[in-house]
């Protein structure tokens, strides 16, 4: 069903490295949310209302909470479509993730006071009122609040959005409280004990827990999260797929939301090859990154001599005795200035952020080895830290 609605409603819906296309999906989650959410809080309040319920009251409070959850969300992604600006360089993909930011604090709030209810409940029970048409209503919304789950689910792994994958967090844990509410009505009706408090504070500590969790997760690309693995194999891969690209290193990637991507890197060109050549390469990786990627990258292009022999014999020595130290410690920039006394091998390692050895011990650890393959041979090595 969802995919029907996916299909009817979202136009071009297959293509989603498109921002106009993000943006439809957003708007299309974030109004079936407000539709859906308002529907529920009218037949709970009438029901909660006529029946005397104040738990159905309370949950009917709560639909119309997510409607407002809803109506960040749809904001959220109409502010992250709008282009750059003056004063926002890079756009306004991050707004993103703020709304995303705001739905979890709003499940925050909903678990601590469901917790407070909960707790006055068990200290002053009272007899729930509870019929057909409450168990009717419940079960509804229970079935619609799934749905919502699997929608905002599918649309938020399809898109990559983190205030999509809130939305659905927030659908399962109204789901959670509004089938306890149910239960708890139905054992109270069949047994005479109240369990509406008990089952309400589980419910709670379930939904503060995935609260946390979820502010932990938006928070993150906020503060500069290190990128994918999966995405940064995908693009080393991608580079290296083109002529006369014989390494890259120092790739960094800036996230500015799910659709706003930016990286830079250095890519490593035979010296004697004619510069224009290199320079049309290193323009059709950029063009082609941001085609087919969505991703706008910088390249520094940098020339290594492959034409002398005696320095690519040092650099397979030297590359083979950075692997035995450590596999996860890679080399790039090598070149060597060859002396009479003394001889420079110069270049750079990239390590990783808990690497064992602090950077000074991994310096003279390297550079002893070095000069063991010739006293003359004095190492300068910088370290570049990456996230493996």
């Amino acid at each position: 069903m969802n995919n029907l609605l996916v299909r009817l409603f979202v136009k071009d819906y297959e293509n989603i490295s498109d921002p106009e296309v993000r943006l439809r999906y957003g708007k299309f989650a974030g109004l079936t949310g407000i539709v859906s959410n308002l529907l529920l809080f009218l037949v709970k309040i009438i029901v909660g209302s006529l029946s005397g319920s104040i738990s159905i009251v309370a949950d009917a409070v709560n639909s119309l909470s997510d409607s407002g959850s809803s109506i960040v969300a749809l904001l959220g992604f109409k502010i992250s479509g709008k282009p750059a600006d003056a004063e926002h360089p890079f756009g306004h993909g991050r707004m993103e993730y703020i709304s995303g930011l705001v739905i979890s604090f709003v499940i925050l709030m909903l678990g601590v006071g469901l917790i407070q209810s909960a707790v006055n409940k068990i200290l002053h029970p009272e007899k729930t009122p509870f019929g057909i048409a409450a168990a009717a209503v419940l079960a509804a919304s229970v079935a619609v609040k799934l749905w919502q789950y699997l929608l905002y689910r599918k649309i938020g792994r399809t898109i990559e959005s983190v205030t999509m994958l809130s939305a659905a967090s927030d659908s399962r844990n109204d789901m959670a409280a509004t089938g306890s509410v149910l239960l708890g009505g139905i054992i109270s009706y069949l047994t005479g004990f109240n369990l509406d408090g008990y089952m309400g504070i589980a419910v709670a500590v379930f939904i503060i827990v995935s609260g946390i969790r979820l502010v932990a997760e938006t928070v993150s690309p906020l503060l500069g999260a290190a990128p994918d693995k999966a995405l940064v194999q995908r693009i080393h891969d991608k580079v290296l797929s083109y002529e006369c690209i014989i390494g890259l290193h120092d790739l960094t990637v800036h996230n500015y939301g799910p659709a706003h991507r930016f990286a830079s890197l250095h890519c490593e060109v035979p010296a004697e090859q004619d510069i224009m050549v290199s320079h049309d390469i290193i323009d059709t990786i950029e063009n082609d990154f941001l085609n087919e990627m969505g991703i706008h990258t910088v390249i520094h292009l940098d020339p290594v001599i492959t034409s002398d022999q005696r320095t690519n014999a040092l650099k397979e020595q030297v590359a083979a005795l950075i692997e035995q130290l450590s596999p996860e410690i890679s080399m790039h920039d090598f070149r060597v200035v060859w002396g009479i006394t003394h001889t420079n091998v110069i270049f750079d390692i990239a390590v990783p952020f808990n690497f064992h050895l602090s950077d000074a011990a991994l310096i003279r650890l390297i550079s002893d080895e070095i000069s063991k393959l010739d006293g003359s041979y004095i190492a300068k090595i910088t370290i570049d830290h990456v996230n493996l």
